[in-house]
Parts: structure tokens; C-alpha cells; sequence
């Protein structure tokens, strides 16, 4: 099993990274602010302008570290990697796989009934815990209908149909999101999603961590020899990291939502940390954005039992684990993807 290491996040506008020895240095106006091993990193990812040497990320890639660039505020530019790990036919098989829309139908409708399944479980924690601080009455109403969405989507239904009733799902849930946040709902309210860009606090926090979680697990695709590209609830786009988003799905509620919720009402998040430009779009400013960077990670370390494996691991190897699932399922070793259910 692959060992959870640590993701580098360098935030620090102007920094510059180089190779020293077996080391990652970063370095900021000419002096050494950080220093760490090469054996101790699964990633870095630098946002702004943030610079690395040629020999450092040709060094990363023979490693078998990614270096990922991402805007200030979060956007993924580029990703520079080493060769492609995994076997060649494992990748053969996956586009054959979504090519034909009754088996991209089959494991798209375990994706969606993993957000579910997870979604519906987020709101339940909520209805057991907070009863008296939220609408119970439209809490349980989603819990219901989330519940006769799931009888649906577990049938042998089209590809088609498969993503409207996700659609759908997402539209019922993030409806009494709202009702999640109980504390400070006069700076941070929630009407529906919105995503490019972000028009208010929780929607800005909400795209920043799906971004981490994005990077985590094209990763993890990557580092077992899938295509993140090749989708198959979400079709290929050009650009568009189809499998990664199809994995992720499952883990948005689990890692994303709750700690967003976390986050906002256990007061790590201020409302000064906010910034509102003239389009109306919303960005965290640099301290807030490193408390979540440090939320995130100290999440990842966070053990569970695998619902599957049955063994207790780190969150952040979740996501690995996961990929493996898939890969062997594509390979024909499982009779189907075993999606990651919170409970």
C-alpha cells in the first residue's frame, strides 16, 4: 500500500523553489524559508507566482512527485509530471470501457450513488446532532427525497438519466446547505451553488477545497496507471480531467462539505479574510487561505476503516484506495467499483 506523505502547499507570492541535494528548498528573496526531503512529499502545489527550477521538477518527476501550478486563487493551471506509471492495457481497457455507454452507465451510477449516499448521510449528522439550531422539516424532506433518488439511480438505467438524476440530487442537497451553517449566517448565507466565479464566502470556500480535493485524486489516477482525462459519467472534454471528476463525486460531501462546515462554525474563518471585488466575485485573502490549506491537510491525516478494505488508513490514502478499486474492477479482478460510502 502507498504511504500518505505530505502535499506542499507554497502560497508565498514570489517564492522560488529549487533542488538542494535529495531536498526541496524554498526560498523567498534570496533566503531559505523551508527545507524538506524529497522522500517526505507525495506533491507540491504552488499558487501565484510562485517559480521552480528546471532541475527541481525534473527531479520531482523522476521521483515520482507532482508539481501542480494553480492561480492565487485556486484555479489549476498546469501540471508537470513524470512519465506515466501502470500497465498499458489497463489504460486499453478503461477507453474501451467508456466508449460503451452501457458500462459507462454502470459505473457512473456507482459514482452518483456514492455522492448520495454521502450527501445524505452530511445531512443526517446534522438532523442527529443540531436538531434544535435548523429547519428539521426541510432537512428530513431532503433526506426523503434524496432517499427515492437513490431507489432510481441503483436500476439499470441510461447514461442520460444517470446525470439528471445527479443533477438533481446535487440541486436537493445543496437547497437546505444552508441550513448546515449554524453560526455567523449573517456573513456566511448560502443560496445556491456558484461556481466561476464564487459570488459569496461559502461558495468561495466550497470551490477552493473541491480544487485540493481534485488534485489529490487525479493523483491518485495517475499513480495507479489511469487516464484522469476518460470519464464516464463525465464526458470528454478537451481540458477536462473527466475521470478525476467522476471519482471525486463521492468525496465531495465526505472531505469538501463538512469541513467547509467545520470551518465556518468553528470560527477558523473570518469574514475579514474575505475579499469582494467589483464583479462580485468573492476570494480569500492569503492568511485564510493557508488556514485552510493546514484544515485540509491535518483532515487528510485524520484515520478511518476503509468500508471496503476493512483496514484503517490515513483519508488522505482514500483516495488511492479508491483508485486501486477501480483499476482492478476495469482489470476484471471485482465484479464491480466498490464506491467509498461515509457512514
Amino acid at each position: 500500500m502507498k504511504k500518505h506523505l505530505n502535499t506542499l502547499f507554497v502560497t508565498t507570492q514570489g517564492a522560488y523553489l529549487a533542488k538542494e541535494g535529495e531536498t526541496v528548498t524554498v526560498k523567498v528573496e534570496g533566503k531559505v524559508r523551508l527545507q524538506l526531503p524529497i522522500h517526505t512529499l507525495d506533491g507540491i502545489v504552488c499558487f501565484g507566482q510562485v517559480s521552480c527550477s528546471p532541475y527541481l521538477m525534473g527531479f520531482c518527476a523522476e521521483k515520482d512527485v507532482a508539481v501542480s501550478f494553480l492561480s492565487e486563487h485556486g484555479r489549476f493551471l498546469a501540471k508537470v509530471q513524470g512519465p506515466v506509471a501502470g500497465n498499458v492495457l489497463l489504460r486499453r481497457e478503461q477507453y474501451r470501457w467508456a466508449d460503451d455507454q452501457d458500462r459507462s452507465s454502470t459505473i457512473a451510477r456507482a459514482v452518483v450513488v456514492g455522492k448520495i449516499c454521502n450527501s445524505r448521510t452530511v445531512l443526517q449528522r446534522v438532523l442527529r446532532d443540531h436538531a434544535e439550531k435548523i429547519d428539521v422539516a426541510a432537512l428530513q424532506k431532503a433526506v426523503d427525497r434524496l432517499n427515492s433518488i437513490l431507489m432510481h439511480v441503483r436500476q439499470e438505467i441510461p447514461l442520460d438519466t444517470v446525470r439528471g438524476y445527479e443533477g438533481e440530487a446535487a440541486q436537493v442537497y445543496f437547497s437546505v446547505f444552508d441550513n448546515l451553517i449554524t453560526a455567523r449566517k449573517e456573513i456566511f448565507n448560502f443560496n445556491e451553488r456558484k461556481r466561476r466565479p464564487p459570488l459569496d464566502r461559502v461558495n468561495c470556500l466550497l470551490s477552493f477545497l473541491y480544487t485540493l480535493v481534485m488534485h489529490d485524486v487525479r493523483s491518485a489516477l495517475e499513480s495507479v496507471g489511469l487516464d484522469p482525462a476518460v470519464g464516464f459519467l463525465h464526458r470528454d472534454r478537451p481540458g477536462r480531467p473527466g475521470l478525476a471528476l467522476d471519482m471525486m463525486e463521492e468525496f465531495r460531501p465526505f472531505i469538501a462539505d463538512r469541513l467547509v462546515l467545520s470551518l465556518i462554525n468553528l470560527s477558523q474563518v473570518k469574514e475579514k479574510g474575505f475579499m469582494v471585488m467589483e464583479s462580485g466575485a468573492v476570494f480569500m485573502d492569503d492568511e485564510t487561505r493557508k488556514t485552510v490549506l493546514v484544515a485540509y491537510q491535518k483532515r487528510k491525516q485524520d484515520e478511518i476503516i476503509h468500508p471496503f478494505i476493512k483496514e484503517k488508513m490515513p483519508i488522505g490514502l482514500v483516495f488511492h484506495s479508491q483508485a486501486l478499486l477501480l483499476a482492478r474492477h476495469l482489470r476484471g479482478d471485482l465484479d464491480g467499483y466498490p464506491v467509498f460510502l461515509w457512514k
